[in-house]
């Protein structure tokens, strides 16, 4: 094989003993999953936001944003229920540049995957105690889940992985909302194939154990926008999107219908001021048609302390080196403005 094995990693259980969360804290996530499960089941009517950076980078400048949406929290906590984004693991088209603090928890140094796992697990565990936020990842690697599944709140299926096989059946197995992303390609047939995986037990591989999952009915889709042949990006957040959707929904035999949409990535041609349009345009279609109402349960929107984006290495404290996000100012507006149209 071309491949240089350089050690063999802990396993998830090890990590979780040396990196525990005590009793209080587990409590906080339970409630949390409850609170945010009554969204998608229709047992509440509160809306969800996943906001934030669009890769989680550095502790200090992530937490401080995170800090700043608990004090929004509470002023909004009667309509909305927000779930941070700590994105630990950036896919990447080509395979080329900085794939998250997983692989490299100090992005201008070398990969180390032992300590990104430990840095990832620390800084979830962190926003836990310091804000009561157990925070939203995206599962770019079934296998790794498990480092981390006793933090999460929610979970993202990649817009390149909801084709994946492994990625279908793991998500059939976990217990928390699973958004599984349209394909780059725009066929929603495949999103809601994955949909139907994920909501269906089945017996797999994981980890090397024959596990049998349950299904998991809390999997929806999240709508992405995408991209033609000639890379050209379109939208799929408009009224008739939303609709088609609905209707494509009712046409199947599943649980829970929802969707969440993300006002960036193709949505947005990753025009990231367009993000604050987008969303006030979803609020109107859920206002319009009832059945977008009940089928749309939140918005996905990313976000950080300033606008924009940089090149790893410049070194703006809370700006992305990834996608370009909405600044902080925009960002507390665009929540209290969402809050109002609700």
């Amino acid at each position: 094989m071309n491949m240089n094995f350089i050690g063999k990693l802990p396993i998830p259980q090890l990590i979780k003993q040396q990196y525990p969360i005590n009793e209080e804290l587990a409590n906080i996530k339970a409630k949390r999953d409850v609170e945010i499960k009554k969204v998608f089941t229709g047992e509440s009517d509160k809306f969800i936001l996943v906001i934030g950076p669009c890769s989680a980078d550095n502790d200090d400048s992530v937490m401080d944003y995170i800090s700043r949406l608990r004090k929004v929290q509470d002023k909004v906590e009667d309509k909305i229920i927000i779930i941070p984004r700590i994105y630990t693991g950036k896919p990447r088209t080509t395979g080329d540049g900085y794939k998250g603090m997983l692989h490299q928890p100090k992005p201008e140094e070398a990969p180390d995957l032992i300590h990104g796992i430990i840095a990832i697990r620390k800084l979830h565990m962190r926003a836990l105690a310091e804000t009561g936020f157990s925070c939203a990842d995206e599962m770019l690697y079934p296998e790794n889940h498990r480092y981390l599944n006793d933090l999460l709140a929610y979970v993202a299926v990649g817009a390149r992985s909801v084709e994946n096989q492994q990625h279908r059946l793991t998500s059939s197995g976990l217990n928390i909302p699973v958004g599984m992303k349209n394909p780059t390609s725009g066929d929603i047939s495949i999103m809601m194939n994955s949909i139907t995986a994920a909501q269906h037990p089945h017996a797999f591989i994981y980890r090397g154990w024959e596990v049998h999952s349950e299904g998991n009915p809390l999997s929806h889709a999240i709508l992405r926008g995408y991209v033609d042949d000639k890379g050209h990006s379109f939208p799929n957040y408009h009224y008739e999107d939303l609709l088609h959707l609905a209707e494509t929904y009712a046409a199947k035999d599943l649980k829970n219908k929802a969707v969440i949409v993300d006002t960036n990535h193709a949505n947005s041609g990753k025009k990231y001021l367009e993000q604050i349009r987008i969303a006030k345009e979803i609020m109107h279609s859920c206002r319009h048609n009832p059945d977008i109402k009940k089928l749309v349960k939140g918005l996905m929107i990313e976000s950080y302390i300033e606008d924009g984006c940089q090149k790893i290495g410049e070194g703006i404290y809370g700006k992305s080196i990834t996608d370009p996000c909405l600044g902080w100012e925009k960002s507390e507006r665009l929540i209290y403005d969402l809050a109002d149209m609700l």
